[in-house]
Order: structure tokens, then C-alpha cells, then sequence
């Protein structure tokens, strides 16, 4: 009997195959002989207790143009799966909240969730740097004007972050002697409702925003450094940035040594690091990327060192 897995993901017609992550992981999913289902996260629900999602069977594809396709929609029992994929990209707001509640309740009927429901609400991207304060830049959140201008006034050139977004937006780098602080402060936290994070400025950022992938605590050997483009602070590929592969250096291992047991413990199982020169800046736990541009670059199989992982954990389970 073929094993099971289900994906929650962005919609199909959203997905620009040739890069993504998801693709690559769903394409190993297919060479092991997985029967997959497709859900979005408005198609989970409970029956009492019971997670259940209104699933499309998803054939995968090798074509980039035509990557899938989705049988019709029929309801399942998500406790019938092994394993489930949790890709929805942010925003993480409540109804992204309210979706790890239930998947929770499949986690608790024996599926091995990716990652881990409850972690995925504990774990924001931004905040969760915040445990390891010895790998990451100085840093405050707030969300008064008068905290984030003494922050300025001590360290001239800062960068500015909401604590829900992705790929680089509403991104700010702020100095001194920007005619702009007061607006960008205002904006930043919806005239003081709301937090924003503030990290001194790393001038490393010029030589990329190195993302590595971490699988079950232990890291990729090599690291996408996102070089931003001419006159952009921002190194996310999704603003513009160039992708280079380069080994890891012995900060980024040391860096990698300290969460990676962290991360383990929290069952989050695919997680991406952004380091920026020596610097631990972001914790990617909801759909990490840069998968498919690493294996490209060192002829790796990412997506086949994960599931192997996971079938391992799986294995532990059931002995």
C-alpha cells in the first residue's frame, strides 16, 4: 500500500514551478511512491474532534509549464495520512492560526506534520531569533516611536520589519539623517499600534543574505547568499535579488550548531536560517525556499535528505 501525504498549500495556478520549493519536495514525494492530495488552508475542517479536508488528488509532473494536475475534490479523514506538508506562505495572521489548531488534531491522530503545528504558532520568523541573542545583531521590537528613536539616535543606520510578512516587503532601511523617521515610524507601527522590529544595520548585507536550510536540525553544507540588486537593501530573491551558492563558513556552522538542537526539540523539521555576514537575522519555519536554486548549483537532493528524515521519524513511531 503506497504511503500518504497531504500538502496545504498556496493555490497551483500560483505556483512558479521552475523555483519552487514545494514542487521540488511533491516531485521527491512522487519518486517514493506517495499518493499525494492537495488541500488549501480553507479546506481543512474538524468533524468533532475529527481534522478532515475537502482534498483534490495531485498528480505530479516533470514539466515546469504543467506541473500537476488535481483529480476532483472528495473528503478525507487527514489521520489517514502519514505525513502532511504544511507550505502555506504567509501572512501569518488568525486564520493561518486558526489552520495549525487543526492540523494539531492530526498531529495528535498520529500524522507526522511538517512543521510542527504548535511550533509553527510559537515560532514567529522575526521573534524567534530572539532566543538565540548571542548569533544575531542588536534588535529591538517595539511599537513606540520614542523607543525606535533612541534605537536610531544609538545606532545611525537601522532596518525596520513587520513580524508577519515575507519575501522583503514593507522592508525599511532607515538612518540619521533620513528626512522620512517620523512617517516611517508612523507607518511602520500603525501610529503605535502595533509592533514593528528594528535590527542595526549589517553593512555584510552587500555580499548577500545567505539562506540555509536546516533538516531535522542539521544544516545543508551550502548556503544561498541573495545578493540584493543595484540600489536595493534587500536580498530576497522575491525583490530582486541574485542567488549564489557558496559552502558554509565556520560562523554560519557555529550558527547552525546552536539552533539546530533547538529546532529538533520543536519538531520543526525544515527550516530555512537567514544570516546576513556573521549574523543570525530570520528563522523561516512556514515555507522555507531555496531548495531547488542549491540543488541546481551542487547537484544535491534536498527534497530526498528531508524525506528521508522524515521517514525515519516515521519509522521511530511505528517500532
Amino acid at each position: 500500500m503506497n504511503r500518504r501525504l497531504a500538502v496545504v498549500m498556496d493555490p497551483v495556478d500560483h505556483i512558479k514551478a521552475y523555483k519552487d520549493t514545494t514542487v521540488g519536495l511533491l516531485r521527491e514525494a512522487k519518486r517514493r511512491s506517495y499518493q499525494i492530495d492537495f488541500l488549501e488552508a480553507r479546506d481543512l475542517g474538524l468533524r468533532g474532534d475529527r481534522a478532515v479536508g475537502q482534498a483534490r488528488p495531485l498528480t505530479v509532473q516533470d514539466s515546469d509549464d504543467d506541473w500537476c494536475r488535481l483529480g476532483p475534490a472528495r473528503e478525507i479523514a487527514l489521520a489517514d495520512c502519514d505525513i502532511i506538508l504544511m507550505r502555506k506562505d504567509p501572512p501569518f495572521n488568525m486564520d493561518y492560526i486558526y489552520t495549525t489548531y487543526l492540523l494539531e488534531q492530526a498531529e495528535r491522530a498520529g500524522v507526522l506534520v511538517v512543521n510542527r503545528p504548535a511550533s509553527l504558532r510559537d515560532a514567529n520568523e522575526k521573534l524567534f531569533t530572539t532566543w538565540f541573542a548571542d548569533c544575531m545583531p542588536a534588535t529591538l521590537v517595539s511599537a513606540r516611536k520614542a523607543a525606535l528613536t533612541a534605537f536610531l539616535r544609538e545606532h545611525q543606520d537601522i532596518v525596520l520589519k513587520p513580524l508577519d510578512g515575507m519575501g522583503g516587503a514593507s522592508i525599511f532601511r532607515v538612518t540619521a539623517a533620513d528626512p522620512n523617521i517620523a512617517v516611517i515610524f508612523e507607518t511602520m507601527t500603525g501610529n503605535e499600534t502595533r509592533y514593528t522590529m528594528a535590527q542595526r544595520y549589517l553593512p555584510a548585507i552587500t555580499e548577500g543574505d545567505k539562506r540555509i536550510l536546516m533538516i531535522d536540525g542539521q544544516a545543508v553544507p551550502f548556503a544561498l547568499a541573495r545578493i540584493p540588486a543595484p540600489g536595493e537593501t534587500r536580498g530576497n530573491l522575491a525583490a530582486g535579488g541574485t542567488g549564489v551558492g557558496q559552502a558554509l563558513s565556520a560562523t554560519d556552522r557555529q550558527i547552525c550548531e546552536r539552533v539546530g538542537p533547538v529546532l529538533r526539540e520543536r519538531g520543526l523539521l525544515f527550516v530555512g536560517l537567514d544570516v546576513i555576514g556573521d549574523r543570525l537575522t530570520e528563522i523561516n519555519v512556514t515555507s522555507p525556499t531555496g531548495l531547488r536554486e542549491l540543488d541546481a548549483s551542487f547537484q544535491l537532493n534536498i527534497a530526498g535528505d528531508l524525506f528521508t528524515a522524515l521517514e525515519r521519524r516515521l519509522a521511530a513511531r511505528r517500532s
